[in-house]
């Protein structure tokens, strides 16, 4: 029986998410831990952000930020998940420039969608607290969840900057990415729910 199997769950409420699962020490040991898991979570957010390809005729591309997000908010929990995309969007909003394609600031059409980020990592990660990253089908529908909540920031935050209609931001800013969103999920059905049957945990 793996000794992992029986460690008791930490102070935050509920279940344990990957993240707990790191040695610290506690005390300052754990506060040093955690805020390395925040920065790191949003170091690994801006570098995926890079990879960013346009969609013709949209003005929100098609990049790796999403599914980071999403895969920082699932492995840190609700309260680290949010803090490293708060970080992430707080930092890039002062002009590092880690958004999609190098950009930074927040004038840009798209900053709904990285608020969004920030809602998704929290909701992602109190849902993986609760056993949703222990299953293929439980992650698939947390990965749908997470991205809903990217959209609802996103598509409406579109429609106001380029005074669109609700109907034609959603035609624009999320309708042509659902089929890489489906993909998305399925490369997190096999990769979370491996993750922990790695570290020896049941996927209860």
């Amino acid at each position: 029986m793996s000794t992992a199997s029986t460690t008791a769950p930490g102070p935050r409420s509920g279940g344990l998410v990957l993240a707990d699962l790191l040695p610290a020490g506690g005390g300052a040991r754990t506060r040093v831990r955690d805020a390395a898991l925040v920065l790191g979570g949003a170091a690994l957010t801006g570098a995926a952000a890079q990879l960013a390809v346009p969609v013709p005729g949209s003005p929100v591309p098609v990049t790796g930020q999403t599914f980071a997000a999403l895969l920082v908010g699932t492995a840190l929990g609700a309260g680290r998940g949010a803090a490293a995309l708060a970080v992430y969007l707080g930092a890039g909003v002062c002009g590092m420039p880690w958004f999609a394609g190098g950009a930074s600031g927040a004038a840009m059409p798209t900053f709904g969608y990285l608020v969004g980020l920030v809602l998704a990592a929290a909701v992602v990660g109190g849902l993986a607290r609760r056993g949703g990253d222990r299953g293929p089908l439980r992650t698939a529908g947390v990965m749908a969840l997470g991205s809903l909540c990217v959209y609802a920031a996103g598509v409406p935050y579109l429609a106001l900057s380029l005074h669109l209609s609700l109907s034609r931001a959603l035609a624009l800013g999320a309708v042509p990415y659902l089929p890489g969103d489906a993909l998305k999920a399925v490369v997190a059905m096999g990769l979370l729910p491996g993750a922990w049957r790695l570290l020896g945990r049941s996927g209860n």
